[in-house]
């Protein structure tokens, strides 16, 4: 049995190569048909413009639902292993429900344009990159509470330091975007899709857009992380029949009630 095939690891793996290629190939299409520059353009750029936008969004509609299913794994993973630990299910809790908001902003980046609908779609990239830091804070606290019974701390170490390198990355994207779209290299620049290296604000464009893309691969590096804990888990489904057949009918329902008496007087 390969690595990725232990217990339920095969998730954070789909979600890992499935949002990186999302990445690649839109950028790649994009700079073979010559729609943006080749160096570092901004994630969002290389999905702006078909071909490219269609692949771009259902491949990161498929990751959205890749992170929910793995956010809900996690979820449970850690509900089953502290059952009477009030604050860790408190806190597990908050990390779904913040993990889930994370997604809905990733299927809103996927489904509406930048130069499209711009602020919808830096709506989309707080709720993905804001909630989803702080969803990584909660995950990385539990990691923190549950050692070194449950966990290693290798693994509270690691987690710790992708969520700081996906702060430096959002700090440094907040102040780089802030200036360069504080009017004093232009306006419009939303729509601005190649860049001259010779004019001005390509400097605060450079850094804005390597942010984004190391903001984006700190997300994925997080996600890594689970692979370990993934491999001592699996799920399965329990079916209860609530009746015999899957439509009502006068007969089935004296049967029923036939076997409750019964059962009851055993």
């Amino acid at each position: 049995m390969w690595w990725f095939q232990q217990g339920l690891s095969f998730l954070p793996v789909a979600l890992v190569v499935w949002s990186a290629a999302s990445f690649v190939f839109s950028y790649i299409t994009a700079i073979v048909l010559h729609h943006v520059d080749p160096l570092v353009p901004y994630i969002s750029d290389t999905g702006t413009i078909p071909p490219e936008r269609c692949l771009f969004g259902i491949m990161l509609n498929v990751s959205t639902f890749l992170g929910m299913a793995t956010m809900y794994v996690r979820y449970k993973q850690v509900s089953a292993l502290s059952p009477e630990k009030p604050k860790i299910l408190r806190l597990n809790k908050l990390g779904l429900t913040l993990g889930w908001m994370s997604c809905f902003g990733l299927c809103i980046i996927a489904n509406f344009q930048k130069c499209i609908l711009y602020y919808i779609h830096v709506l989309g990239a707080c709720l993905t990159f804001g909630v989803g830091s702080i969803y990584m804070l909660v995950q990385t606290i539990l990691s923190y509470l549950m050692q070194p019974e449950l966990h290693s701390k290798d693994i509270f170490w690691a987690r710790l330091a992708v969520f700081l390198w996906s702060c430096s990355s959002i700090l440094s994207m907040f102040v780089s975007s802030v200036v360069l779209y504080s009017g004093l290299y232009g306006q419009n620049l939303v729509q601005k899709l190649h860049w001259d290296p010779q004019e001005r604000g390509y400097t605060p464009h450079i850094i804005s857009t390597v942010s984004e893309w190391s903001l984006a691969f700190s997300f994925l590096s997080f996600f890594l992380t689970y692979i370990r804990d993934f491999q001592k888990i699996s799920l399965r489904a329990v079916v209860s029949l609530q009746g015999q057949t899957l439509h009502d009918s006068p007969g089935s329902f004296r049967a029923e009630e036939q076997a409750l008496l019964i059962a009851g007087s055993i």
